[in-house]
C-alpha cells in the first residue's frame, strides 16, 4: 500500500502510525495512506520563516514572476501523469482538466500578472503621491511590502491541485514561503504534483512545504506574520477562525467558504429564446460537473412562476441524458462522489431539504452506474427538487447538498427574485440569463452586496462565456456571510493579501528614495547629454531635460485641424468660442501633446527604440492661440524586461512630463513609456531556459528541453478555471 509522504524542512517524510486510507472513489478499493504524525509544525513554520522568506523577498516579483512561469511549463509537459491520478478521486477528463489545467492556468495568469502590474522591484508603490502640505514638502505615498512571516493554506478536498495552485501563485509572486495543507481525502493528487514541483528544483528551498494528513497544532504556533487561507465548510473555518493564536495575534485569515450560489432566469427568457437554452443547459451542467462538488456549483434556482413547468421539463430531459458511472470510460459525463463519507453528507443534507420540497428528478432508485459498482464506489445520484413557496420554506436557504442536488423555486417579480438571492445570507456567485440590460443592471445592483461574483449571460456572451461556476485569475474568487468573508485571486488584489501596506510620509525627494520612484518635488539631476542618447543603464531616476519653447500659433492650430480632421468650434469658430466656457479659441489638447513631443524628442537614432505608451493624461488648463508651452521631462522610473531570443536588450522607462505656459503653470501632465536599449549583454534569465536547465537533470525519459518549448506555448493555458 502506498504511503502519502510529507514534505517538511527540506524532506520527504512518510508520517508514522496508523495512518488514513484513501479510497479510490470509483471501485472504493484502497490506494493510499495519509499521515502527518511524527511532523514538527513549529519547525516547519520556523524554516518557512527564517529560510524561505528571506530568499523570496531578495527576488523581485519580476524574479519570483518568472519562476512562476517556469513551474507552469514543467507542470503541463507532466500533467497527463497527474490527469491519471485524478481518475482516482471520480473526476472525469473534463472534471480533472478544470482541476489540472486551471491551476496551472492560474500559475501562467499570474506569472503574466507579475511582470506587467507590478516593478521589478522588492515591494510594491500602491497609488500615485499624496499631497500633505501646502508647500509640497511634506507628502506620503503607499508601499506594500511581503508579511515576513508563512502562507499555511488550507484545502477543500474537491480541487486539489487548483486549490493548491491559485493560492500559491498569489503567496508566492507576493514573496511569501507557503505550507500547504489539502483535504486528506483526495491529498494522494495534491502529493502527486507536489512532487513534480519539488522535482523541478525550480522553488527555493524553504518556500513549499506540504502536509498530507492533519494538520495537527500547526495552527497554534502561528505568529502577527503568518496568514491563513481557508477553503472549506463554513463550520470549520469558523473553528479555525477562532483559534487562540490566530485571535491573539491577529493573524491574517482569508475564508472562502461553500455556500449556496443561484441562477436566475430573467423573465423576458420565454421558452424558445436562446437564453432560455443557455440557461438550461449551464443548470444542468453545474449539477453535473464534479458531481456538484464545486463551491461555486447553482444549489438555487430561480425562475419566473409562468415557466416553472417549461423549465423543469427541459431539465429532466437534459439530466436524464447524463451517463454516470466510470470516469475512464467514454461517454460518461459525471462520475462519483470524492468518497463515502462525502456521500452520506450528501445524504443529511438531502433529508433536511426534503422536508421542504418536493422531488422532480432523480433520486433513490434512480442511479443507473456503468462500468462500476454503485455500492462499492461513492455514487450519488442527480437530484431535482422543487420549493413551491420560497420566502415561508426556507430549508433551500439553509441547508447546501454538496453533490448533484438543485432546488427550483418560483418568483412573481424581479425585485421578488433579487430577495430570494439574499436569502442564501452570502454566496460565492450568482448567475442571470436575460436578454434585457434593465433587468441585469437592476439584478445586479440589487444583489451585489451578497455575492462575491455576477454572472450576467444573453446570446451574445454565451460563446466566450467562462461558466457560472468557473472563478477567473483576474477577478475576485469569494464571497460576504454565508461564503466566508474573504477573497482570493482578484488579479493584483489577490498578491496584496500576503503583503503589509504601510503609509510612507516624508520630502518627496526623502519618498523617492524609498521607492524608487521619482515625485514632483524630489531632486532633479541635469546633464548636458539628451536623456534619448543614453542607455537604460545609464538613466538615472530623477534626471530631468528642460525643453526650449514654442510659441502656438493660429497657422498650428489650422493645421492641425487639417491633419487630424477635428474641427471643433472651440478651435476654429471665434464666434462659439467667444460664447463657451474657453471665451476664445483654445489649442487641441493633442496638438499640446504632440508639440510637447516635438521638444523633447532627440530625432537621430539611438537607444530609444519606440514609444510603448501614454499613462495619465490631463489637461488641466486651456492653451490659447500666442501662448508660448514648454516641457519638462523627468525619468520617474525604470523596468528592465526579460531577455527573449533575437530581441534586442531593452528596458521600459517611465518619463514624468509636465508642459507649462509662459506663466509656469502646468497646462497637461501626463507619464510617457519609452522601450529602452540596454547597453550590455542581458543577466535576466528567460523562464524558458530555467525550464530547460531544470530538465537536463531528470531522469532519460524526461522530455527534452525542445520538446518542453514545442508543447508549453502560452495558448496552452486554460480559458477558464473552477
Amino acid at each position: 500500500m502506498i504511503r502519502l509522504k510529507n514534505y517538511a524542512l527540506g524532506e520527504w517524510i512518510e508520517g508514522k502510525g496508523k495512518g488514513t486510507s484513501l479510497y479510490n472513489a470509483v471501485s472504493g478499493e484502497e490506494v493510499a495512506v495519509a499521515s502527518s504524525d511524527g511532523l514538527d509544525f513549529k519547525a516547519m513554520l520556523e524554516y518557512g520563516r527564517k529560510s524561505g522568506g528571506p530568499t523570496l523577498r531578495a527576488m523581485t516579483f519580476h524574479q519570483r514572476a518568472r519562476i512562476l512561469k517556469a513551474l507552469a511549463q514543467y507542470l503541463t509537459v507532466r500533467k497527463e501523469e497527474a490527469y491519471a491520478v485524478s481518475a482516482w478521486t471520480g473526476a472525469t477528463r473534463g472534471d480533472s482538466w478544470i482541476d489540472i489545467d486551471g491551476g496551472i492556468g492560474t500559475l501562467f495568469a499570474y506569472a503574466s500578472r507579475g511582470r506587467r502590474e507590478f516593478p521589478d522591484e522588492t515591494y510594491y508603490v500602491d497609488g500615485g503621491p499624496e499631497a500633505l502640505s501646502k508647500g509640497g514638502t511634506f507628502i506620503g505615498r503607499h508601499i506594500c511590502v511581503p508579511m515576513e512571516g508563512v502562507a499555511v493554506q488550507i484545502n477543500a478536498f474537491n480541487f486539489p491541485v487548483w486549490g493548491m495552485l491559485e493560492k500559491l501563485a498569489t503567496s508566492f509572486l507576493a514573496g511569501v514561503p507557503s505550507i500547504v495543507k489539502p483535504a486528506t481525502v483526495t491529498s494522494f493528487l495534491t502529493e502527486n504534483v507536489a512532487k513534480m514541483m519539488v522535482e523541478s528544483g525550480l522553488l527555493p528551498a524553504a518556500t513549499f512545504q506540504l502536509i498530507c494528513g492533519s494538520a495537527g497544532d500547526l495552527l497554534e504556533h502561528l505568529g502577527m506574520q503568518d496568514s491563513v487561507a481557508f477553503t472549506g465548510s463554513a463550520s470549520t473555518g469558523l473553528m479555525l477562525k477562532g483559534g487562540k493564536a490566530v485571535l491573539e495575534n491577529s493573524v491574517r485569515f482569508n475564508q472562502e467558504a461553500d455556500s449556496l450560489n443561484f441562477s436566475m432566469l430573467g423573465p423576458d427568457a420565454a421558452p424558445g429564446t436562446e437564453e432560455f437554452d443557455l440557461f438550461v443547459k449551464e443548470v444542468a451542467r453545474e449539477m453535473t460537473v464534479k458531481a456538484g462538488q464545486k463551491c461555486t456549483a447553482i444549489r438555487r434556482t430561480f425562475v419566473h412562476e409562468s415557466m416553472v413547468h417549461d423549465v423543469t421539463a427541459a431539465l429532466k430531459k437534459r439530466l436524464a441524458g447524463v451517463k454516470v458511472g466510470n470516469p475512464l470510460i467514454d461517454g460518461v459525463r459525471m462520475g462519483p462522489l470524492a468518497g463515502k463519507g462525502q456521500v452520506r453528507e450528501v445524504e443529511k443534507s438531502v433529508e433536511k431539504l426534503r422536508s421542504g420540497t418536493e422531488l422532480v428528478f432523480g433520486g433513490p432508485g434512480t442511479l443507473d452506474v456503468i462500468g462500476a459498482d454503485a455500492e462499492k464506489g461513492a455514487f450519488y445520484p442527480t437530484m431535482l427538487l422543487y420549493n413551491g413557496q420560497p420566502f415561508t420554506s426556507t430549508q433551500a436557504h439553509d441547508v447546501e447538498a454538496f453533490g448533484p442536488v438543485n432546488t427550483i423555486m418560483p418568483y412573481a417579480s424581479v425585485d421578488e427574485a433579487i430577495e430570494l438571492a439574499k436569502l442564501g445570507k452570502g454566496s460565492l456567485v450568482g448567475s442571470l440569463f436575460t436578454a434585457k440590460d434593465d433587468i441585469a443592471r437592476t439584478v445586479a445592483l440589487g444583489t451585489a452586496a451578497y455575492h462575491g461574483r455576477l454572472m450576467l449571460v444573453n446570446r451574445h456572451s454565451a460563446k466566450e462565456s467562462t461558466g457560472h461556476g468557473s472563478p477567473m485569475p483576474h477577478l475576485v474568487h469569494g464571497g460576504p456571510g454565508r461564503a466566508g468573508g474573504g477573497e482570493e485571486m482578484g488579479g493584483v488584489r489577490g498578491v496584496l493579501h500576503y503583503m503589509q501596506r504601510t503609509a510612507i510620509q516624508g520630502s518627496p525627494q526623502t519618498v523617492a528614495a524609498v521607492t524608487r520612484e521619482w515625485s514632483k518635488g524630489a531632486s532633479e539631476v541635469r546633464d548636458r547629454i539628451h536623456p534619448f542618447r543614453k542607455f537604460f543603464e545609464e538613466l538615472v531616476i530623477g534626471e530631468t531635460h528642460i525643453t526650449h519653447r514654442r510659441t502656438v500659433t493660429e497657422s498650428d492650430v489650422v493645421s492641425f485641424a487639417g491633419i487630424s480632421g477635428d474641427f471643433f468650434y472651440a478651435h476654429m469658430d471665434d464666434i462659439a468660442a467667444r460664447e463657451s466656457l474657453f471665451e476664445k479659441r483654445v489649442a487641441h489638447g493633442y496638438f499640446v501633446l504632440s508639440a510637447a513631443a516635438g521638444l523633447f524628442v532627440d530625432p537621430a537614432p539611438g537607444p530609444v527604440l519606440a514609444n510603448y505608451g501614454l499613462e495619465g493624461l490631463r489637461f488641466v488648463k486651456p492653451v490659447y492661440i500666442g501662448d508660448t508651452i514648454q516641457a519638462r521631462l523627468t525619468c520617474k522610473q525604470k523596468t528592465a524586461k526579460e531577455d527573449r531570443e533575437g530581441q534586442i536588450p531593452q528596458g521600459v522607462v517611465h518619463w514624468d512630463v509636465e508642459v507649462t505656459n509662459q506663466h509656469a503653470e502646468p497646462v497637461a501632465v501626463y507619464t510617457i513609456l519609452t522601450l529602452v536599449k540596454r547597453s550590455a549583454a542581458s543577466t535576466i534569465p528567460s523562464s524558458a531556459s530555467q525550464v530547460e536547465e531544470a530538465l537536463k537533470s531528470e531522469a532519460p525519459d524526461a522530455l527534452r528541453p525542445a520538446e518542453v518549448m514545442e508543447k508549453t506555448q502560452p495558448g496552452d493555458a486554460p480559458a477558464r478555471v473552477s
